[in-house]
This record gives structure tokens, C-alpha cells and sequence, in this order.
């Protein structure tokens, strides 16, 4: 889908406009958006609006690197953002021009809609541009990260304080998996913060520079956004540390207890082998209360080892 909106000098907003009728010398400035085009419509870049064919390919072949990249009479800029339930990455393509600004993307995306939703609600256009709208898309990209963070946050807090009682192997497959998505977000979010400093330092982009500090405080976004991932990074490396040093402790208390349990009963096993020999000059075997001594004496050898071993403080 191809949809077309026109700012004329009065600042009017025409919509009732196809990508046939594009003529950008004929109004102030346009808002193009490819919206899941089909091939048919792809071809319009060339066709209608005469783009260049590698930044065509750039659009129609998915996984670009975010970045910016300078043609004749306009810009263009790709970057991502994030699905909110599987962290998968979506393309976004600008085409800035003198007067105009193109999106493309081959998903439908609710960045994109917000924006264009709410553009047709404004009443005064005065103020609104090519680059103003780059920037309220960027702005919304960006934004629409600090949901994602802060659910994996709480996430990250329930595993730590584990309310539910689970075991631990599952909290630490549920912690890797957070993990795993932390580094999904770092892996999209690191390219664009990159891509936008060099859109503030770009001289090519006029627009930019009349709004400089509007983009200052997406990049001041972004950087907080890389300082949260890393953050989170590290408080699930203490969690994970914390884990094993705790399931580490809990098996060598169970090695030490079955160290005492064992230590408890060799002498008593030795001295039942001994008389389980079963040999006939055994003197002790035809004692009238052999038995009983025998069982005295295991038991005294038992209560005196509990108490050494208590001493020692292997029962603490």
C-alpha cells in the first residue's frame, strides 16, 4: 500500500493524491509511505520517483546495517526497530529529498502509523516539514524501546526475588533467555545510536542542523537505552553468579553431610565385618553378652563421634 500526503504553500494538507500525480515542484513538500508495498508499488521508486538502484536494493533486501548514505539531490537512511513480543528486527528506509520525505518498509509498522495517524490530526502545518516528520518517526522508534527495557526489568527482578518458588534450573534457563533478549536489544540499538551521531555531525542534511537539539535529545535517549542494556546485562551476571555459588553451596552441604553419615558408620561397618566373619576360634563369639556389648560399644563409638563432629561444627 502507497500512501500519499501534500503540504501545499497555504500549509494544507492534500491526501486524495496517488503515486502517479507525485510532482514534487508542484506543492511545499510531500509525505510518501510504502506500507508492505507489492512488487508493482516497489517499482514506483524507480519508475515514479527515479531513485537510485543500489538505494532500491537497499529497501527491497532486508537486513541492512542501519546507516546513512548520500545521492545527488537526497539522503538516504536505514535503520531498525524491534517487534515488541519476538524481539525481531524491522527494517525502516527514509528517502529525504529537498522538499520531500519517502518511507519504506515492507512490514506494517506502529511507528509509522502512529505518526501518520496523528499528522493527520494536526490542525496548524506552519511548523511541520520533511524533516519534522523524520524526526517525530525517530522520536517514536527510539520511545517505543523503553517499554521493551522496563518489562525485561521486572522480568529480571522476578527471577531475582523468584515469588513463585521455582526450582532453580528453571529461573537460570529463564534468566539466559533474558539475557538472550537484552542482547537482541543491544544489537539494535548500538547501530542506530552510531547512525544518529553521524546525522548530527552531517552537513548534507540542512534540516537536521535547524533542529539539532530535538535530535540531541533522541541520541541523549538512545545512550540512556545502551547504559539500561548494560546494566541489565550485569545485574543478570550476578543473578547467574549468585545461583551457582548458591547451588555450589548447597552441594557441598550435601557432600558434608554425607561425608558425617559416612564417617559415622565405617567404624560401625568395621567392626560388623569383623564379627561377620564368621570364623570358629573366635573367642568372643560363644561370650554370653557379647551382643549387647558389641552393640554398646557402637553405640558409645556413634555418640562420641556425633559430639566430636558437633564440635567441629559440621552440623552448622
Amino acid at each position: 500500500m502507497i500512501q500519499v500526503i501534500a503540504i501545499s504553500n497555504k500549509n494544507e494538507r492534500i491526501t486524495d493524491l496517488t503515486i502517479e500525480s507525485v510532482d514534487f515542484d508542484r506543492f511545499k513538500w510531500w509525505w510518501i509511505d510504502f506500507n508492505n508495498p507489492t512488487e508493482d508499488e516497489i517499482k514506483k521508486l524507480d519508475s515514479v520517483l527515479h531513485f537510485h538502484q543500489l538505494a532500491i536494493e537497499d529497501c527491497i533486501f532486508g537486513q541492512q546495517r542501519a546507516k546513512l548514505d548520500y545521492y545527488d539531490d537526497y539522503s538516504l537512511i536505514v535503520t531498525h526497530t524491534l517487534g515488541p513480543t519476538d524481539f525481531d528486527q524491522y527494517e525502516l528506509n527514509f528517502f529525504i529529498g529537498p522538499n520531500y520525505i519517502v518511507t519504506f518498509h515492507l512490514s506494517d509498522l506502529n511507528e509509522v502509523n502512529q505518526v501518520w495517524n496523528n499528522f493527520l490530526l494536526i490542525e496548524d502545518l506552519s511548523e511541520w516539514d520533511e524533516y519534522r516528520i523524520f524526526y517525530e518517526l525517530f522520536d517514536k522508534i527510539v520511545d517505543n524501546f523503553f517499554p521493551i527495557i522496563y518489562e525485561l526489568e521486572d522480568k529480571i527482578n522476578e527471577v531475582e526475588q523468584n515469588p513463585h518458588d521455582l526450582s532453580m534450573d528453571i529461573l537460570l534457563d529463564y534468566l539466559f533467555e533474558l539475557r538472550h533478549q537484552l542482547l537482541k536489544l543491544r544489537h539494535a540499538i548500538h547501530p542506530i545510536r552510531d547512525l544518529l551521531y553521524r546525522i548530527l555531525n552531517s552537513h548534507h542534511l540542512v534540516g537536521i542542523e535547524e533542529r539539532k537539539e530535538y535530535f540531541r535529545d533522541i541520541y541523549d535517549h538512545l545512550l540512556k537505552l545502551s547504559e539500561m542494556i548494560e546494566s541489565n546485562r550485569e545485574i543478570t551476571n550476578d543473578i547467574r553468579d549468585n545461583f551457582i555459588s548458591l547451588n555450589s553451596y548447597q552441594q557441598n552441604k550435601v557432600i558434608q553431610i554425607l561425608t558425617v553419615i559416612t564417617s559415622i558408620f565405617a567404624p560401625l561397618t568395621f567392626i560388623a565385618g569383623i564379627y561377620g566373619m564368621n570364623f570358629i576360634h573366635m573367642p568372643e563369639l560363644k561370650w554370653q553378652y557379647g551382643y549387647f556389648i558389641i552393640l554398646a560399644v557402637m553405640a558409645i563409638i556413634t555418640i562420641f563421634m556425633i559430639i566430636w563432629f558437633k564440635k567441629k561444627g559440621w552440623f552448622d
